[in-house]
C-alpha cells in the first residue's frame, strides 16, 4: 500500500491546566509507541489560557510528523481526531480498489461503534423541497464521471428504518444527492414492525473519493463494494480533505457529552440568574 507522509495537529481543551497537560503528555508519549508507522517527531505545545473563555479555557496542541501506508495513516486520523491535518506528500498516490475497500470496512466498524454510543452523524436540512433526482445512467455517463470527473462507482448497503418503503426510497435518494452523489440504482427490502419499517437499503453510487469517506463514516455501512476504477488515484488535497473530515466527525462524536454538559450548565446559570 502506497505510503504517505503527514502532520497531525491534535487539540486538547480542559478547564483544568494540570490536568490537559498530563492528557497531552500522556497522548504524545502513547504516539511515539505506535507500530507500523514512522513517528518522525512529537512535539508538545505549552498549554495556554483563554481569558475569554469561562469553560474549557486552557487549551494545548501537538504536533506530530508520520509517514505510513494510508490505511494505517486512516486509522490514526480516526484514533486521534487530528483538529487539522497537513499532507506533506506524495502529490498523488494510486490504491487497489480491494485496498481500499479494506481501509473503508475499517472506517466504517469503528464510526459504527462511535455511533452506537452518541448517536448518529446523518443530519440533513428538511429535505420536502428537495426534488427527487434522477436515478439510473447509460453505461457512456457512468464513465465519463469516473474518467472525465474522476468520481467512483461502488455499491453500499446500509440498515433502514423508516413510515415505510417508499418515504425511505425518496428520503435516501435525495440525502445521496445532497451528499453529491449521482444515485444509478437504489433499493429498499424489508418488512414492517410494530407500524415501522425496518429493512437494509442497497445503492449503487457514483461520487468523489472525498464523499464516499464521508458517506462511510456517516452510515457505517454494512458492505461497500467498489466497481470502478480498479486502481483510484488519490490526489494529495484529497487525502488531506478526507483525513480532516474523518477527524471532525470522530470529534464531534466524542465531545458530544461534553457539549451537552456545556449546554445544561449554561441553561441552568440562566434560570437561576435573577
Amino acid at each position: 500500500m502506497p505510503e504517505v507522509e503527514v502532520v497531525f495537529y491534535i487539540e486538547g481543551l480542559s478547564n483544568e491546566k494540570k490536568a490537559l497537560e498530563n492528557a497531552m503528555k500522556e497522548t504524545a508519549e502513547e504516539l511515539k509507541r505506535e507500530k507500523d508507522v514512522e513517528i518522525k517527531y512529537v512535539t508538545v505545545e505549552d498549554v495556554i489560557e483563554s481569558k475569554e473563555e469561562d469553560v474549557l479555557k486552557y487549551s494545548g496542541v501537538i504536533e506530530a510528523g508520520l509517514k505510513g501506508d494510508f490505511g494505517r495513516v486512516v486509522q490514526l486520523a480516526l484514533k486521534y481526531s487530528p483538529a487539522i491535518v497537513e499532507v506533506l506528500g506524495p502529490g498523488k498516490i494510486e490504491l487497489e480498489s480491494k485496498e481500499l475497500m479494506k481501509i473503508l470496512g475499517d472506517v466504517s466498524l469503528l464510526m459504527g461503534k462511535l455511533m452506537k454510543e452518541f448517536g448518529g452523524l446523518a443530519v440533513y436540512p428538511k429535505l420536502e423541497d428537495v426534488p427527487v433526482p434522477r436515478i439510473g445512467y447509460e453505461r457512456e455517463e457512468i464513465e465519463e464521471f469516473i474518467l472525465g470527473d474522476r468520481g467512483i462507482l461502488y455499491r453500499f448497503v446500509i440498515e433502514v428504518f423508516g413510515e415505510s418503503q417508499e418515504a425511505i426510497e425518496t428520503t435516501m435518494a435525495k440525502a445521496f444527492d445532497v451528499e453529491g452523489c449521482r444515485v444509478n440504482k437504489l433499493v429498499v427490502q424489508g418488512e414492517m414492525e410494530e407500524g415501522r419499517f425496518k429493512g437494509l437499503l442497497a445503492a449503487e453510487l457514483i461520487s468523489p473519493l472525498e464523499t464516499l469517506f464521508q458517506l462511510t463514516a456517516k452510515y457505517a455501512p454494512v458492505a461497500i463494494s467498489i466497481i470502478e476504477p480498479e486502481v483510484v488515484d488519490i490526489l494529495a488535497n484529497e487525502i488531506q480533505n478526507t483525513l480532516t473530515d474523518l477527524s471532525s466527525f470522530v470529534n464531534e462524536l466524542l465531545t458530544r457529552p461534553v457539549q451537552r454538559h456545556l449546554k445544561e450548565k449554561k441553561n441552568t446559570e440562566f434560570k437561576l440568574n435573577p
